[in-house]
């Protein structure tokens, strides 16, 4: 039997496609780090054996491949990772959206503002740091951070910019509202040598803010705000020195974003970041991964809220690459893991229930293996199946940079 087009499964996809809301703005949020098994710790510890997190109630899902072109690594760093997502193009890992031989390349968050929509970037790293950095600009070296905040300044000119990384924003010897070489890390220090970027961001029409409470105030406009000299936290194996407690949280950060750029009639563009995940996962800290992977979901949660309201935004959450070669285990005293790091972490707590799992890591490195992907909203059906992670630049870009015809 022949089915009629116009009939059963196809006249459903059909009607949804033509009822859908035309696309206008996109909120991508990237668990830095966050592989599946960093999502089964978190819904275990978060929600319970039969529970679900927010990221991935999320109606549509698939996986990306993270694989770089590097002729000297084949498996990603977070720079080339978010250089395929803001530009289609795979590079070498360090890369700040160039391509394998040094070019620059546009980039989602400029073409973005070049369309009249407002941008913005939350997150829990420095506003600077490698995921953020190649959505709103170019340079070969991604340790060149000073020189990132510069063209946010003077490029891409993003609307919001809240996390930390106060240190790359002015000059060295010139302490801000985090003093130089504090007890918790005395290497931090500023560092900059592009002047004191805070005051030229205010003359620019930014307002600044470096606390929980200066943001709640600020208003409408542009907005700068700084929240710690490097990241938002210290990344230090468990039990030494190790804190995860942001001055100003993930959610509440995505919030004052959301609200600031959603004045804005023809859209926007919110990159949002939890980097938590990665560093903690780099100390093998299981503990701190399942505390940023909270936050994370805190910040899901608010996303989800304002998706929910506004069905012409694209919402989509994924992970830049895996860290840590995590394996969500049962407690096996007899298992073949050894001690230190790169061993078993645990036990850790299931919701709801008095049992319990072990979190083994491989490795104190990122690894290859693919990472998943969950969105809502227009477009969002895209992502179903397997693909190369520059095809978030594919469907991101349809909304962001829509060729002209």
């Amino acid at each position: 039997m022949v089915l009629n087009p116009a009939s059963g499964a196809s006249a459903s996809v059909a009607q949804s496609a033509a009822n859908a809301p035309a696309a206008k703005s996109v909120i991508f949020i990237n668990g830095d780090g966050m592989g599946a098994a960093a999502r089964e710790a978190a819904r275990l510890h978060l929600a319970g054996l039969q529970g679900q997190l927010g990221m991935d109630r999320l109606p549509v899902s698939g996986q990306l491949t993270t694989t770089p072109d590097d002729p000297k690594a084949v498996v990603t760093d977070s720079a080339a990772a978010a250089t395929t997502w803001a530009t289609g193009v795979k590079t070498y890992n360090g890369a700040i959206s160039v391509d394998p031989d040094g070019n620059p390349l546009p980039t989602l968050g400029a073409q973005a503002k070049a369309t009249g929509k407002a941008t913005g970037l939350v997150t829990t790293a420095q506003v600077t740091d490698a995921s953020p950095a190649a959505f709103f600009s170019n340079t070969a070296d991604r340790g060149k951070q000073d020189e990132i905040a510069r063209q946010y300044l003077a490029v891409s000119k993003p609307d919001v910019i809240l996390g930390g990384g106060e240190d790359w924003w002015l000059p060295a010897g010139t302490p801000g509202a985090f003093p130089d070489k504090p007890a918790e890390d005395t290497s931090e220090a500023s560092k900059g040598t592009q002047g004191n970027l805070i005051a030229k961001a205010q003359r620019s029409g930014y307002t600044y803010v470096n606390s929980a409470q200066g943001l709640e105030k600020a208003k409408g406009g542009k907005l700068l705000g700084l929240f710690g000299n490097e990241e938002m936290f210290q990344q230090r194996p468990e039990g030494q020195g190790d804190v995860y407690s942001p001055v100003v949280d993930l959610a509440t950060m995505t919030s004052k974003a959301l609200k600031t750029l959603d004045k804005n009639k023809k859209g926007f563009f919110l990159m949002v970041e939890e980097e938590g995940v990665d560093e903690f996962a780099h100390q093998n800290n299981g503990t701190r991964v399942l505390q940023a992977m909270q936050n994370l979901e805190r910040a899901v949660a608010v996303a989800r809220a304002y998706q929910a309201t506004h069905p012409d935004t694209l919402l989509v959450v994924t992970g830049d690459h895996e860290t840590g070669g995590l394996a969500v285990e049962e407690n096996d005293t007899t298992d073949e893991s050894g001690t230190g790091i790169s061993a078993e972490d645990g036990p850790f707590s299931i919701h709801g229930s008095d049992r319990t799992f072990t979190m083994d890591w491989t490795t104190a490195g990122h690894t290859s293996v693919d990472v998943p992907v969950t969105a809502v909203g227009p477009l969002s059906s895209r992502f179903t199946g397997k693909h190369p992670n520059t095809f978030v630049h594919e469907v991101l870009g349809q909304i962001l940079a829509p060729r002209r015809r």
